[in-house]
């Protein structure tokens, strides 16, 4: 399962059709489960009662870090057009800063792959996990891990033990989990005055399977946009905003306040009646 990969930051959620689908399946995976030690007893609203038309005054931040030199000039524009939708039904879009984003990267891909490393270390053939048999233990667990992990997981376990390991593990792990905490302070100062916040949910539109998968660095730096809220713990939604001219989709992403799903359903359900870049390609 995916959640054992990154205890701090992965999360369960759901890929629908549309935004009605999405509060549907949170209604029936919402909400404290006694076998999970990461799932919460908050109370868990109706979420299809979110499903409604309407989102005059309400504050939408639009980050000036997420719009960077590099990004493709069709993503924005699309995610601009978004923005134009959400202010002509009563929005407000507010300018704001999170200034730490630079360094959510670099800070994910510490975080992540030396929890990955920790988490997948059951996986030895043993206790937990396929077994390819050896001559000895020390055999037998070179060949489980060789043949069943695939090269992204052998990677991130590397970078995680190098990060973990001693005398690097305050230059990079203990300096990673405390610019978390700076990235978590700004969306808590940025919400102090807006209910939700936009932005692309990638840098450029969809890429081809596979297309990146020989250059490691350019795949993490899609995940620009969407880093920061796992760092952060909050919850969101990308929803389609439109298409290149080659017609590839492009998302936006909007992010809420914690346990607001309700405002960000209601939000992206507001969007999704209204909006008609969903068949338009970009001229």
């Amino acid at each position: 399962m995916d959640w054992l990969l990154t205890s701090s930051l992965d999360q369960i959620g759901p890929i629908t059709r549309d935004v009605r689908d999405c509060a549907m399946v949170l209604n029936a995976i919402c909400g404290l489960d006694k076998m999970d030690s990461t799932s919460t007893a908050a109370a868990v609203p109706d979420f299809t009662e979110s499903l409604v038309t309407y989102v005059k005054n309400l504050k939408i931040g639009l980050p000036k870090e997420y719009f960077v030199s590099g990004m493709d000039k069709e993503v924005e524009d699309a995610v601009i057009e978004a923005t134009d939708v959400f202010e002509k039904l009563g929005a407000k879009i507010v300018e704001i800063s999170l200034p730490h984003t630079e360094y959510a990267i670099a800070t994910y891909y510490l975080i992540a792959p030396a929890e990955a490393a920790t988490n997948l270390e059951r996986y030895d053939g043993v206790s937990y996990g396929a077994r390819v048999d050896g001559v000895d233990i020390i055999d037998m667990m070179t060949n489980t891990r060789t043949e069943k992990f695939g090269e992204e997981v052998k990677r991130r376990i590397m970078i995680g033990n190098y990060a973990l390991s001693a005398g690097y593990y305050d230059a990079y792990y203990l300096k990673a989990l405390k610019v978390r905490t700076l990235i978590q302070n700004d969306f808590t100062e940025a919400f102090k005055n807006v209910d939700l916040i936009l932005t692309p949910t990638t840098p450029n539109a969809a890429f081809k399977i596979g297309e990146m998968v020989n250059d490691p660095l350019k795949m993490y730096l899609q995940d620009i946009c969407t880093v920061p809220t796992n760092l952060a713990g909050l919850p969101g939604i990308s929803i389609p905003c439109g298409f290149t001219r080659e017609y590839l989709p492009v998302g936006v992403q909007l992010i809420g306040k914690p346990l607001d799903e309700a405002t960000i359903l209601r939000a992206a359900y507001t969007y999704e009646q209204n909006q008609n870049s969903g068949n338009k390609i970009a001229q």
